[in-house]
């Protein structure tokens, strides 16, 4: 072997390494929306944790990701650490499938049909597709479909390149000395352990063995103990992705470094018994590619039956030696190990949003409040979820600038400049609330009133803001666009009532059944009602979740005011009125006068209108 065929390895290590990582990424960019809904169904169940990370590992060929996923989400007050413990020992059987599909280079037959399911007949074709739909197709689902293919492509072309120029070190005696210094088993577990810890991942240790095992110099009494080693180096990145976490995320990465020493030091001794008791004549046999496939999937099978009954202990041994601290931790809203897969980053991002959207609402509602039952608890309460509600605005929009500077898909881009302008409404929401609270908090100190007419008014555009609300942070937390496009006509609704009623007012104090005084603060409430209304129409008016004007029809609405007619709304629709019905709100949600016949306007199609008229 000359420098030649040591820069040839080096070359094919390259690119198995890159290939690896390339398929990956991509694997996770085009599943992110499979890893939310897995992650969505996690319960504290066993068995379904366990397929979740089994399932989870297996889309996107790391196990290494999985759990610092996994320790994200128990930092974010997500996952328990119950739960982490089932899906870890998942993750653990879910990254043999790698070293299945690298085995498929170890394919050697004279038949043309298995001779097919050798990839160095197939991967040529691949990487050519995989190259059109990257470099032509403007979509991004088939542009991360064809970077699959070319890293798969990648990934195979290095494992021929290394095994090729390693196929002369079996006439290296040096070499051959060397891998039965491995046949040391406590030696072999290190070397598995220090090379996996360097590269931190155990499936392209797993292949780089599997290269090395063409020379036939790799026995299997080498083999089994790297393999075994290999799991206890994979650790290396939960544990440092753990620094800096909260104590159940620690304990989290503790868990999965137990349950790969604990399983290695019990079926290292299972091994080294067997070995001296019966000296299996299969160890001294030169390692294949499907033999080693097979001993990493025995391994960690063996371990995860051995264990999983068990994590309950693991977590008891876990509390114990990373105990709780001293001073009280502070939940991670938005963790940033999670922007490294920004399928997930995006939906944790939403789940804060939601949170910020219920703090606002909660707000603006006991300020409507504050007119009729102030107490200084509840302004309290008011501005300490208005502060909330800028602390979520910062944290989220610094999440989200720290997410941009990732490689995010058309959609998800999309949905990220979306949840920026979210982030903005809700928290103009909370300020209007804070000023609807300085209104009344101004009639109190003021000993100031407004009449029973104006109060009835009043209940009448609450009832109406309430509505709002609640059809605003219903359609964000459940992304529905019909109840989306129940927001607009409501909105104008809202708009025509404050012109109405400041008319109204107006008309009160000149004939002096208001004072001057609780008029400016009337005008001042309307407009903050009135802006609040806007902002929850901007929140709702998303291309993500507004309808499109095709999935609207004009529709006649009839008003009660003529004779025999009559409009059936539907449920989803208040009833306003002021003054006996002088002002109705019809399906279409336009306030008109009793005195209109018919009102032209757009309705939702869903659910119907039905009108009836006696003439």
């Amino acid at each position: 072997m000359d420098i030649f065929n040591v820069l040839t390895l080096v070359g094919g290590l390259c690119l198995f390494l890159f290939g690896m990582n390339l398929m990956g990424q991509a694997l996770e960019r085009r599943a992110g929306g499979k890893l939310r809904s897995l992650l969505d169904k996690m319960t504290s169940r066993v068995f379904v944790g366990f397929l979740t990370g089994l399932g989870i590992t297996a889309i996107i060929q790391s196990s290494s990701a999985t759990t610092v996923m996994v320790v994200g989400f128990v930092n974010s007050g997500l996952m328990t650490l119950r739960q982490a413990i089932n899906v870890i020992m998942g993750a653990n059987v879910g990254t043999t499938v790698t070293a299945w599909l690298l085995s498929l280079a170890g394919i050697d037959s004279g038949s043309l049909w298995i001779r097919l399911l050798k990839p160095s007949s197939f991967t040529p074709v691949l990487a050519l597709v995989g190259i059109i739909f990257y470099m032509f197709c403007k979509d991004a689902k088939k542009k991360d479909t064809g970077t699959i293919l070319l890293g798969f492509a990648t990934l195979m072309f290095g494992m021929e390149t290394m095994s090729g120029a390693v196929a002369g070190l079996k006439d290296v005696p040096e070499f051959t000395q060397l891998f039965l210094m491995f046949r040391n088993p406590v030696l072999g577990v290190l070397v598995g352990a220090v090379l996996t810890g360097i590269i931190q991942s155990s499936s392209a240790s797993v292949g780089i063995l599997q290269a090395l095992s063409v020379t036939g110099s790799v026995s299997y009494a080498a083999a089994i103990p790297i393999i075994m080693g290999q799991n206890i180096g994979t650790c290396v990145t939960a544990i440092l992705s753990s620094v800096g976490t909260n104590k159940n995320a620690r304990r989290a990465a503790v868990v999965h470094l137990m349950f790969n020493v604990i399983g290695v030091v019990v079926l290292l001794t299972v091994y080294c018994v067997v070995k001296a008791l019966f000296a299996p004549a299969i160890l001294d046999r030169p390692a294949t590619m499907y033999g080693i496939a097979i001993a990493h999937s025995v391994f960690n099978i063996l371990c995860t039956a051995m264990l999983l009954p068990a994590g309950g202990l693991l977590e008891k041994l876990a509390i114990r030696l990373v105990p709780d601290a001293k001073r009280r931790e502070e939940t991670v809203e938005l963790d940033s190990r999670l922007l490294a897969t920004p399928a997930l980053a995006l939906g944790r991002a939403r789940d804060v949003t939601v949170q910020m959207a219920q703090c606002a609402v909660r707000a603006l509602e006991n300020a409507l409040d504050a007119f009729t039952a102030y107490t200084p608890e509840l302004a309290r309460s008011i501005r300490e979820d208005e502060e909330r509600c800028d602390h979520y605005e910062d944290i989220i929009g610094t999440y989200l600038v720290q997410l941009s500077s990732h490689s995010l898909s058309d959609g998800e881009s999309q949905e990220s400049t979306e949840l920026l302008k979210t982030i903005g409404d809700f928290e103009r929401i909370s300020d209007h609330a804070v000023n609807v609270l300085e209104s009344a908090e101004e009639l109190q100190s003021k000993k100031l009133s407004f009449s029973p007419a104006a109060m009835a008014e009043y209940q009448t555009l609450a009832r109406a803001t309430r509505r709002i609300l609640h059809l605003s942070l219903d359609s964000f937390r459940q992304d529905d666009p019909v109840q989306a496009a129940q927001v607009e006509p409501l909105e104008q609704v809202i708009d025509t009532l404050k012109e109405e009623l400041r008319t109204r007012h107006i008309l009160r104090m000149r004939r002096g059944q208001c004072s001057i005084e609780a008029g400016f603060v009337w005008v001042d409430l309307l407009t903050d009602l009135e802006r609040t209304s806007d902002s929850v129409f901007c929140n709702c008016n998303r291309p993500t979740s507004s309808p499109s004007r095709a999935s609207l029809l004009p529709l006649t609405i009839f008003s009660p005011a003529k004779t025999g007619c009559t409009a059936v709304m539907p449920p989803t629709i208040p009833r306003l009125t002021i003054d006996s019905g002088r002002f109705i709100v019809p399906s279409c949600g336009m306030v008109m006068p009793k005195s209109a016949c018919t009102s032209p306007c757009w309705a939702w199609k869903t659910p119907p209108v039905a009108e009836t008229c006696g003439k």
